[in-house]
Protein backbone atom coordinates (compact mmCIF):
# COMPACT_ATOMS: atom_id res chain seq x y z
CA UNK A 1 0.00 0.00 0.00
CA UNK A 2 2.81 2.44 0.86
CA UNK A 3 4.35 1.83 -2.57
CA UNK A 4 1.12 2.14 -4.59
CA UNK A 5 -0.67 4.97 -2.80
CA UNK A 6 1.61 7.92 -3.78
CA UNK A 7 1.54 6.82 -7.41
CA UNK A 8 -2.26 6.90 -7.49
CA UNK A 9 -3.04 9.73 -5.07
CA UNK A 10 -0.64 12.36 -6.41
CA UNK A 11 -1.76 12.21 -10.09
CA UNK A 12 -5.41 12.08 -8.98
CA UNK A 13 -5.06 15.08 -6.69
CA UNK A 14 -3.30 17.06 -9.38
CA UNK A 15 -6.07 16.22 -11.86
CA UNK A 16 -8.64 17.58 -9.41
CA UNK A 17 -6.87 20.94 -9.03
CA UNK A 18 -8.42 22.61 -12.12
CA UNK A 19 -11.90 21.89 -10.78
CA UNK A 20 -10.99 23.34 -7.38
CA UNK A 21 -9.79 26.53 -9.05
CA UNK A 22 -12.85 26.71 -11.29
CA UNK A 23 -15.46 26.36 -8.52
CA UNK A 24 -13.99 28.50 -5.74
CA UNK A 25 -16.49 31.28 -5.05
CA UNK A 26 -19.22 29.65 -7.15
CA UNK A 27 -22.74 29.02 -5.86
CA UNK A 28 -24.24 25.52 -5.84
CA UNK A 29 -27.84 24.77 -4.86
CA UNK A 30 -28.12 21.14 -3.75
CA UNK A 31 -31.46 19.37 -3.50
CA UNK A 32 -31.40 16.30 -1.25
CA UNK A 33 -34.28 13.83 -1.19
CA UNK A 34 -35.62 12.52 2.08
CA UNK A 35 -34.88 9.03 0.77
CA UNK A 36 -31.16 9.81 1.10
CA UNK A 37 -31.61 10.29 4.84
CA UNK A 38 -33.85 7.24 5.14
CA UNK A 39 -31.12 5.18 3.44
CA UNK A 40 -28.63 6.14 6.17
CA UNK A 41 -26.39 8.22 3.89
CA UNK A 42 -26.70 11.60 5.59
CA UNK A 43 -23.34 11.63 7.38
CA UNK A 44 -21.30 10.70 4.30
CA UNK A 45 -23.23 13.24 2.20
CA UNK A 46 -22.67 16.00 4.75
CA UNK A 47 -18.95 15.18 4.78
CA UNK A 48 -18.87 15.67 1.00
CA UNK A 49 -20.66 19.00 1.35
CA UNK A 50 -18.12 19.95 4.01
CA UNK A 51 -15.29 19.28 1.55
CA UNK A 52 -16.96 21.50 -1.07
CA UNK A 53 -17.42 24.23 1.55
CA UNK A 54 -13.76 23.98 2.58
CA UNK A 55 -12.78 24.47 -1.08
CA UNK A 56 -14.64 27.76 -1.25
CA UNK A 57 -17.92 26.68 -2.85
CA UNK A 58 -20.98 28.64 -1.68
CA UNK A 59 -23.71 26.16 -0.74
CA UNK A 60 -27.47 26.22 -0.35
CA UNK A 61 -28.91 22.88 0.77
CA UNK A 62 -32.61 22.08 0.28
CA UNK A 63 -33.86 18.90 1.96
CA UNK A 64 -36.85 16.81 1.02
CA UNK A 65 -38.90 14.74 3.45
CA UNK A 66 -41.26 12.57 1.43
CA UNK A 67 -40.67 9.25 3.29
CA UNK A 68 -40.44 10.97 6.67
CA UNK A 69 -43.86 12.60 6.24
CA UNK A 70 -45.32 9.30 5.07
CA UNK A 71 -43.90 7.64 8.18
CA UNK A 72 -45.46 10.30 10.44
CA UNK A 73 -48.82 9.90 8.68
CA UNK A 74 -48.71 6.12 9.10
CA UNK A 75 -47.97 6.53 12.82
CA UNK A 76 -51.11 8.66 13.10
CA UNK A 77 -53.19 6.15 11.15
CA UNK A 78 -53.48 8.30 8.03
CA UNK A 79 -52.47 7.40 4.49
CA UNK A 80 -50.44 9.66 2.21
CA UNK A 81 -52.40 11.10 -0.70
CA UNK A 82 -50.93 12.34 -3.96
CA UNK A 83 -52.30 13.67 -7.23
CA UNK A 84 -50.73 15.29 -10.29
CA UNK A 85 -47.32 14.33 -8.86
CA UNK A 86 -47.91 16.44 -5.70
CA UNK A 87 -48.86 15.70 -2.10
CA UNK A 88 -52.36 16.62 -0.96
CA UNK A 89 -51.70 18.37 2.37
CA UNK A 90 -54.65 18.41 4.75
CA UNK A 91 -54.35 19.56 8.38
CA UNK A 92 -52.95 16.23 9.58
CA UNK A 93 -50.43 16.04 6.74
CA UNK A 94 -49.31 19.62 7.49
CA UNK A 95 -48.65 18.72 11.13
CA UNK A 96 -46.71 15.64 10.01
CA UNK A 97 -44.68 17.71 7.55
CA UNK A 98 -43.77 20.22 10.25
CA UNK A 99 -42.69 17.46 12.62
CA UNK A 100 -40.65 15.72 9.91
CA UNK A 101 -38.99 18.97 8.85
CA UNK A 102 -38.04 19.84 12.41
CA UNK A 103 -36.51 16.41 13.01
CA UNK A 104 -34.60 16.49 9.73
CA UNK A 105 -33.19 19.96 10.33
CA UNK A 106 -32.01 18.80 13.74
CA UNK A 107 -30.26 15.78 12.19
CA UNK A 108 -28.68 17.82 9.40
CA UNK A 109 -27.36 20.52 11.74
CA UNK A 110 -25.99 17.83 14.06
CA UNK A 111 -24.21 16.17 11.12
CA UNK A 112 -22.55 19.47 10.15
CA UNK A 113 -21.44 19.97 13.76
CA UNK A 114 -19.46 16.74 14.01
CA UNK A 115 -15.68 16.97 14.00
CA UNK A 116 -14.30 13.62 15.07
CA UNK A 117 -10.58 13.07 14.43
CA UNK A 118 -9.68 11.03 11.36
CA UNK A 119 -12.92 11.93 9.57
CA UNK A 120 -13.47 14.43 6.72
CA UNK A 121 -15.20 16.78 9.20
CA UNK A 122 -12.18 17.07 11.51
CA UNK A 123 -11.13 20.73 11.96
CA UNK A 124 -14.08 21.88 9.82
CA UNK A 125 -16.33 24.80 10.70
CA UNK A 126 -19.59 24.86 8.78
CA UNK A 127 -22.15 27.29 10.15
CA UNK A 128 -25.71 26.44 9.11
CA UNK A 129 -28.23 29.26 8.64
CA UNK A 130 -31.98 28.68 8.23
CA UNK A 131 -34.87 31.09 8.08
CA UNK A 132 -38.07 32.26 6.46
CA UNK A 133 -36.49 32.91 3.08
CA UNK A 134 -39.47 31.63 1.06
CA UNK A 135 -42.84 33.19 0.30
CA UNK A 136 -45.43 30.69 -0.96
CA UNK A 137 -48.79 30.54 -2.66
CA UNK A 138 -51.36 27.71 -2.55
CA UNK A 139 -51.74 25.11 -5.26
CA UNK A 140 -55.48 25.54 -4.80
CA UNK A 141 -58.07 23.30 -6.48
CA UNK A 142 -56.91 21.44 -9.59
CA UNK A 143 -59.34 19.25 -11.60
CA UNK A 144 -61.69 19.29 -8.64
CA UNK A 145 -59.02 18.20 -6.14
CA UNK A 146 -58.33 20.52 -3.20
CA UNK A 147 -54.62 20.38 -2.43
CA UNK A 148 -55.12 22.05 0.95
CA UNK A 149 -51.88 23.36 2.41
CA UNK A 150 -49.72 22.31 -0.57
CA UNK A 151 -48.08 25.25 -2.27
CA UNK A 152 -45.62 26.60 -4.80
CA UNK A 153 -42.76 29.03 -4.28
CA UNK A 154 -43.93 32.59 -4.93
CA UNK A 155 -40.69 34.42 -4.08
CA UNK A 156 -37.19 33.66 -2.80
CA UNK A 157 -35.43 36.25 -0.63
CA UNK A 158 -32.24 35.94 -2.66
CA UNK A 159 -30.64 39.03 -1.12
CA UNK A 160 -30.86 37.57 2.40
CA UNK A 161 -29.60 34.17 1.25
CA UNK A 162 -26.72 35.81 -0.60
CA UNK A 163 -25.70 37.76 2.52
CA UNK A 164 -25.63 34.53 4.53
CA UNK A 165 -23.50 32.59 2.05
CA UNK A 166 -21.19 35.56 1.52
CA UNK A 167 -20.17 35.41 5.18
CA UNK A 168 -19.32 31.73 4.79
CA UNK A 169 -22.50 30.10 6.08
CA UNK A 170 -24.28 27.17 4.49
CA UNK A 171 -27.95 28.01 4.01
CA UNK A 172 -30.38 25.20 4.82
CA UNK A 173 -33.89 25.43 3.37
CA UNK A 174 -36.82 23.23 4.33
CA UNK A 175 -39.65 22.77 1.81
CA UNK A 176 -41.92 25.20 3.65
CA UNK A 177 -43.07 28.65 2.66
CA UNK A 178 -45.30 31.24 4.24
CA UNK A 179 -47.92 33.58 2.85
CA UNK A 180 -48.07 37.29 3.77
CA UNK A 181 -50.89 36.34 6.17
CA UNK A 182 -48.62 33.88 8.00
CA UNK A 183 -50.18 30.71 6.60
CA UNK A 184 -47.76 27.80 6.13
CA UNK A 185 -47.55 25.81 2.92
CA UNK A 186 -45.94 22.45 2.25
CA UNK A 187 -43.71 22.78 -0.83
CA UNK A 188 -41.75 20.26 -2.85
CA UNK A 189 -37.99 20.06 -2.47
CA UNK A 190 -37.63 20.14 -6.26
CA UNK A 191 -39.62 23.38 -6.60
CA UNK A 192 -37.73 25.07 -3.76
CA UNK A 193 -34.29 24.06 -5.08
CA UNK A 194 -35.13 25.11 -8.65
CA UNK A 195 -36.62 28.48 -7.73
CA UNK A 196 -33.74 29.20 -5.33
CA UNK A 197 -31.14 28.36 -7.99
CA UNK A 198 -32.88 30.67 -10.45
CA UNK A 199 -33.23 33.50 -7.91
CA UNK A 200 -29.53 33.26 -7.01
CA UNK A 201 -28.47 32.65 -10.63
CA UNK A 202 -26.52 29.73 -9.20
CA UNK A 203 -23.67 28.16 -11.11
CA UNK A 204 -25.05 24.67 -10.53
CA UNK A 205 -28.26 22.98 -9.39
CA UNK A 206 -27.65 19.42 -8.20
CA UNK A 207 -30.34 16.89 -7.24
CA UNK A 208 -29.30 13.87 -5.14
CA UNK A 209 -32.00 11.38 -6.07
CA UNK A 210 -33.22 7.80 -6.14
CA UNK A 211 -32.40 7.50 -9.84
CA UNK A 212 -29.05 7.07 -11.58
CA UNK A 213 -29.74 9.86 -14.06
CA UNK A 214 -31.26 9.90 -17.53
CA UNK A 215 -30.44 6.75 -19.48
CA UNK A 216 -29.43 6.94 -23.14
CA UNK A 217 -32.48 4.79 -23.79
CA UNK A 218 -35.01 6.05 -21.21
CA UNK A 219 -37.04 2.85 -21.62
CA UNK A 220 -34.05 0.63 -20.83
CA UNK A 221 -32.66 1.07 -17.32
CA UNK A 222 -29.74 -1.18 -18.27
CA UNK A 223 -28.55 1.27 -20.93
CA UNK A 224 -25.71 3.67 -19.99
CA UNK A 225 -26.50 6.94 -18.24
CA UNK A 226 -26.27 9.95 -20.56
CA UNK A 227 -23.70 12.06 -18.71
CA UNK A 228 -24.45 15.23 -20.67
CA UNK A 229 -27.84 16.19 -22.08
CA UNK A 230 -28.34 19.37 -24.09
CA UNK A 231 -31.29 21.50 -23.06
CA UNK A 232 -32.94 21.07 -26.47
CA UNK A 233 -32.62 17.28 -26.21
CA UNK A 234 -34.04 17.32 -22.68
CA UNK A 235 -37.04 19.33 -23.88
CA UNK A 236 -37.67 16.89 -26.72
CA UNK A 237 -37.47 14.00 -24.26
CA UNK A 238 -40.01 15.61 -21.93
CA UNK A 239 -42.35 16.44 -24.80
CA UNK A 240 -42.48 12.79 -25.83
CA UNK A 241 -43.54 11.35 -22.48
CA UNK A 242 -46.57 11.66 -20.16
CA UNK A 243 -46.39 14.06 -17.19
CA UNK A 244 -44.22 12.49 -14.45
CA UNK A 245 -46.06 11.41 -11.31
CA UNK A 246 -43.45 9.46 -9.32
CA UNK A 247 -39.86 10.44 -8.40
CA UNK A 248 -38.65 7.44 -10.40
CA UNK A 249 -40.36 8.70 -13.58
CA UNK A 250 -37.86 9.92 -16.18
CA UNK A 251 -39.21 13.46 -16.29
CA UNK A 252 -39.69 14.01 -12.53
CA UNK A 253 -36.35 15.73 -11.89
CA UNK A 254 -35.61 16.44 -15.54
CA UNK A 255 -38.45 18.97 -15.83
CA UNK A 256 -36.94 20.97 -12.96
CA UNK A 257 -33.50 20.86 -14.59
CA UNK A 258 -35.03 22.23 -17.80
CA UNK A 259 -36.85 24.95 -15.87
CA UNK A 260 -33.63 25.95 -14.09
CA UNK A 261 -31.74 26.15 -17.40
CA UNK A 262 -34.45 28.39 -18.85
CA UNK A 263 -34.13 30.54 -15.74
CA UNK A 264 -30.42 31.16 -16.24
CA UNK A 265 -28.80 28.20 -14.44
CA UNK A 266 -26.51 26.78 -17.12
CA UNK A 267 -25.75 23.45 -15.43
CA UNK A 268 -28.30 21.20 -13.70
CA UNK A 269 -27.48 17.70 -12.47
CA UNK A 270 -29.37 14.51 -11.55
CA UNK A 271 -27.18 12.29 -9.34
CA UNK A 272 -27.75 8.93 -7.61
CA UNK A 273 -27.34 9.14 -3.83
CA UNK A 274 -26.84 5.35 -3.84
CA UNK A 275 -23.35 5.91 -5.29
CA UNK A 276 -20.98 6.81 -2.48
CA UNK A 277 -19.41 10.21 -3.15
CA UNK A 278 -21.68 10.96 -6.12
CA UNK A 279 -21.49 14.69 -5.42
CA UNK A 280 -17.68 14.70 -5.44
CA UNK A 281 -17.53 12.47 -8.51
CA UNK A 282 -19.82 14.81 -10.42
CA UNK A 283 -18.01 18.00 -9.45
CA UNK A 284 -14.37 16.88 -9.52
CA UNK A 285 -14.16 14.38 -12.39
CA UNK A 286 -14.35 15.04 -16.11
CA UNK A 287 -17.34 12.82 -16.96
CA UNK A 288 -19.15 12.84 -13.63
CA UNK A 289 -21.51 10.17 -12.36
CA UNK A 290 -25.06 11.23 -13.26
CA UNK A 291 -26.72 13.36 -15.94
CA UNK A 292 -25.87 17.03 -16.49
CA UNK A 293 -28.41 19.12 -18.39
CA UNK A 294 -26.57 21.88 -20.22
CA UNK A 295 -28.05 25.06 -21.61
CA UNK A 296 -26.19 25.35 -24.90
CA UNK A 297 -28.03 28.54 -25.80
CA UNK A 298 -28.55 28.78 -29.56
CA UNK A 299 -25.82 26.27 -30.36
CA UNK A 300 -26.55 22.64 -31.13
CA UNK A 301 -23.97 19.92 -30.52
CA UNK A 302 -25.20 16.90 -32.49
CA UNK A 303 -24.36 14.12 -34.90
CA UNK A 304 -23.94 15.22 -38.53
CA UNK A 305 -26.60 14.79 -41.21
CA UNK A 306 -26.42 14.87 -45.02
CA UNK A 307 -27.32 18.57 -44.96
CA UNK A 308 -24.07 19.30 -43.07
CA UNK A 309 -21.60 18.07 -45.72
CA UNK A 310 -21.23 21.46 -47.40
CA UNK A 311 -20.77 23.21 -44.05
CA UNK A 312 -18.12 20.70 -42.95
CA UNK A 313 -16.20 21.14 -46.22
CA UNK A 314 -16.32 24.93 -45.89
CA UNK A 315 -15.14 24.74 -42.27
CA UNK A 316 -12.16 22.44 -42.78
CA UNK A 317 -10.98 23.77 -46.17
CA UNK A 318 -8.75 26.59 -44.76
CA UNK A 319 -7.11 24.14 -42.35
CA UNK A 320 -6.48 21.66 -45.15
CA UNK A 321 -4.98 24.44 -47.26
CA UNK A 322 -2.43 25.45 -44.59
CA UNK A 323 -1.53 21.83 -43.82
CA UNK A 324 -3.11 21.57 -40.35
CA UNK A 325 -5.54 18.89 -41.57
CA UNK A 326 -5.18 16.12 -44.13
CA UNK A 327 -7.29 16.88 -47.20
CA UNK A 328 -10.67 15.09 -47.46
CA UNK A 329 -12.88 15.29 -50.52
CA UNK A 330 -16.66 15.48 -50.52
CA UNK A 331 -17.08 11.79 -51.38
CA UNK A 332 -14.99 10.74 -48.36
CA UNK A 333 -16.96 12.95 -45.97
CA UNK A 334 -20.29 11.74 -47.36
CA UNK A 335 -19.14 8.14 -46.97
CA UNK A 336 -18.03 8.68 -43.35
CA UNK A 337 -20.78 11.11 -42.32
CA UNK A 338 -22.05 8.85 -39.53
CA UNK A 339 -18.69 9.32 -37.80
CA UNK A 340 -19.01 13.11 -37.58
CA UNK A 341 -20.16 15.34 -34.73
CA UNK A 342 -20.88 19.02 -35.48
CA UNK A 343 -21.63 22.26 -33.64
CA UNK A 344 -24.25 24.27 -35.50
CA UNK A 345 -25.51 27.77 -34.78
CA UNK A 346 -28.42 29.22 -36.76
CA UNK A 347 -27.72 26.83 -39.61
CA UNK A 348 -23.97 27.49 -39.74
CA UNK A 349 -21.42 24.76 -38.87
CA UNK A 350 -18.84 26.22 -36.47
CA UNK A 351 -17.11 22.99 -35.42
CA UNK A 352 -16.75 19.33 -36.32
CA UNK A 353 -14.93 16.15 -35.33
CA UNK A 354 -15.00 12.55 -36.54
CA UNK A 355 -14.51 9.24 -34.73
CA UNK A 356 -13.19 6.24 -36.68
CA UNK A 357 -13.42 3.11 -34.51
CA UNK A 358 -10.96 0.21 -34.58
CA UNK A 359 -12.95 -2.32 -32.50
CA UNK A 360 -10.38 -5.09 -32.79
CA UNK A 361 -7.88 -2.85 -30.94
CA UNK A 362 -10.51 -1.35 -28.58
CA UNK A 363 -9.55 2.14 -29.73
CA UNK A 364 -10.69 4.81 -32.16
CA UNK A 365 -9.21 7.71 -34.08
CA UNK A 366 -10.54 11.22 -33.56
CA UNK A 367 -9.97 13.10 -36.79
CA UNK A 368 -10.82 16.45 -38.38
CA UNK A 369 -11.33 18.19 -35.03
CA UNK A 370 -11.94 21.75 -36.18
CA UNK A 371 -13.37 24.93 -34.65
CA UNK A 372 -14.02 28.04 -36.71
CA UNK A 373 -11.54 30.87 -35.98
CA UNK A 374 -14.57 33.09 -35.27
CA UNK A 375 -15.44 31.17 -32.10
CA UNK A 376 -12.13 29.69 -30.96
CA UNK A 377 -11.41 30.05 -27.25
CA UNK A 378 -15.04 29.54 -26.17
CA UNK A 379 -14.73 25.86 -25.20
CA UNK A 380 -16.31 24.33 -28.31
CA UNK A 381 -13.26 22.12 -28.89
CA UNK A 382 -13.58 20.71 -25.36
CA UNK A 383 -17.29 20.07 -25.85
CA UNK A 384 -16.69 18.15 -29.05
CA UNK A 385 -13.86 16.18 -27.45
CA UNK A 386 -16.19 15.18 -24.62
CA UNK A 387 -18.93 14.13 -27.07
CA UNK A 388 -16.45 12.02 -29.07
CA UNK A 389 -15.26 10.39 -25.83
CA UNK A 390 -18.88 9.56 -24.96
CA UNK A 391 -19.44 8.00 -28.38
CA UNK A 392 -16.24 5.97 -27.99
CA UNK A 393 -17.30 4.64 -24.58
CA UNK A 394 -20.70 3.69 -25.97
CA UNK A 395 -18.89 1.61 -28.61
CA UNK A 396 -16.92 -0.17 -25.88
CA UNK A 397 -13.61 1.47 -26.83
CA UNK A 398 -10.93 1.86 -24.17
CA UNK A 399 -9.01 4.75 -25.73
CA UNK A 400 -9.00 7.30 -28.51
CA UNK A 401 -6.03 8.61 -30.47
CA UNK A 402 -5.23 11.54 -32.73
CA UNK A 403 -2.58 12.23 -35.37
CA UNK A 404 -1.41 15.83 -35.39
CA UNK A 405 1.47 17.94 -36.64
CA UNK A 406 0.64 21.30 -35.00
CA UNK A 407 -1.78 20.97 -32.08
CA UNK A 408 -0.19 18.35 -29.85
CA UNK A 409 -0.01 20.71 -26.83
CA UNK A 410 -3.78 21.27 -26.93
CA UNK A 411 -4.34 17.52 -26.71
CA UNK A 412 -1.67 16.94 -24.05
CA UNK A 413 -3.39 19.52 -21.82
CA UNK A 414 -6.54 17.41 -22.12
CA UNK A 415 -5.06 14.10 -21.01
CA UNK A 416 -3.50 12.72 -24.18
CA UNK A 417 -0.01 11.17 -24.08
CA UNK A 418 2.45 10.81 -26.96
CA UNK A 419 3.25 7.29 -28.20
CA UNK A 420 5.32 5.82 -31.00
CA UNK A 421 3.50 5.38 -34.35
CA UNK A 422 4.08 1.62 -33.98
CA UNK A 423 1.37 1.76 -31.27
CA UNK A 424 -1.28 2.32 -33.95
CA UNK A 425 -3.71 -0.47 -34.83
CA UNK A 426 -2.46 -2.48 -37.78
CA UNK A 427 -5.23 -1.23 -40.08
CA UNK A 428 -4.35 2.40 -39.28
CA UNK A 429 -0.61 1.83 -39.37
CA UNK A 430 -0.88 0.73 -43.00
CA UNK A 431 -2.37 4.15 -43.86
CA UNK A 432 0.08 6.20 -41.77
CA UNK A 433 1.88 8.84 -43.85
CA UNK A 434 5.51 8.58 -42.75
CA UNK A 435 6.42 11.66 -44.81
CA UNK A 436 3.97 13.80 -42.86
CA UNK A 437 5.53 12.62 -39.55
CA UNK A 438 2.36 13.21 -37.55
CA UNK A 439 2.62 12.86 -33.78
CA UNK A 440 0.45 10.07 -32.33
CA UNK A 441 -1.33 10.97 -29.06
CA UNK A 442 -3.50 8.60 -27.04
CA UNK A 443 -6.03 9.16 -24.28
CA UNK A 444 -7.32 6.30 -22.12
CA UNK A 445 -11.05 6.45 -21.40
Amino acid sequence: MDLVFPHTFVPWFRSVAPHIHAYRGKTFVVGMTGELVAAGRLNAFVQDLGILHAMGVHLVLVHGFRPQVNEQLAAKGHSARFSHGMRITDGVALDCAQEAAGQLRFEIEAAFSQGLPNTPMANSTVRVVSGNFLTARPVGIVDGIDFGHSGFVRKVDSAAIRKAIDIGALVLLSPFGFSPTGEAFNLSMEDVATQTAIALQADKLLFLTEVAGIHEDPNDLESPVDTELALADAERLLAGMPPPMQPTDVGFYLKHCVKACHGGVERSHILPFATDGALLLEVFTHDGIGTMVVDEKLESLREATADDVGGILQLIEPFERDGTLVKRDRTEIERDLANYTVIEHDGVIFGCAALYPYPEARTGEMAALTVSPQVQGQGDGDRMLKRVEQRARTMGLESIFVLTTRTMHWFIKRGFAQVDPDWLPEARKRKYNWDRRSQVLVKKL
